[in-house]
């Protein structure tokens, strides 16, 4: 009898700890679905890191898996030189400003804007870790709604995984490496690995756009 109510016992915590283990159901972007956005306007992005140049090198990396994801996304040297002519050169400026007037500017059924919040290279010892985070927020560009958010963190630490069977010289390859990449760290793929993964990996991931289904139906 003590052996069943044993077995009783654990069957149920088995059957407790695996529905513990279940995947969480992805996020439902109940809003964005509803609008249903067929464009994209990608506006200066908000720097709060030191480095000056981060925001270029960001917008450099994120229309592509946007458009790639099906949607159209309008040219960010472009846009940029638009929001200027009308007097908006700065990037906290146009954040703050009517998101329903910056979409009809262009025509655009939402608006995307991103906050830097690290763009970091940390030197500890004999290592090096590179580090970038940021925020995104896709908005309506008829109503201002928000219809969609994100935050991203990723960082690298160059490893040296060949050993030459000589402790100090190995250190001293480590010291050298941590040292390039402290002076002159490679943003973008951990960018393009943020990117990618609040877009189509995360919970985060966002519906496929309307040209990626006809582009689809296309290759059938």
């Amino acid at each position: 009898m003590f052996k069943k109510i044993q077995c009783s016992i654990l069957l149920t915590l088995i059957a407790v700890l695996s529905g513990c283990a279940t995947q969480t159901p992805k996020v439902e972007h109940t809003a964005f679905n509803q609008e249903k956005p067929r464009s994209i306007l990608i506006v200066p992005v908000v720097n709060d890191s030191v480095d000056v140049d981060a925001p270029d090198y960001f917008l450099s990396t994120v229309a592509m898996p946007l458009a790639e994801k099906g949607y159209y996304v309008f040219p960010v040297n472009t846009v940029k030189t638009v929001l200027e002519g009308e007097g908006l050169y700065d990037a906290n400026l146009i954040h703050s400003a009517d998101p329903v007037k910056l979409g009809s500017m262009f025509g655009a059924d939402s608006i995307l804007f991103v906050t830097i919040n690290k763009w970091d290279a940390q030197y500890v010892l004999i290592s090096t870790t590179v580090t970038v985070g940021f925020n995104y927020r896709i908005v309506s560009g008829r109503t201002g709604e928000e219809l969609w958010a994100a935050e991203k963190v990723m960082q690298y630490t160059p490893q040296q995984n060949n050993s030459s069977g000589n402790p100090m010289a190995d250190l001293l390859v480590m010291a050298v490496t941590a040292a390039i990449t402290r002076a002159d760290p490679n943003y973008i793929p951990l960018t393009r690995q943020a990117n990618h993964q609040v877009f189509y990996i995360d919970q985060t991931q966002l519906p496929d756009g309307p040209y990626l289904q006809k582009e689809k139906i296309k290759n059938i």
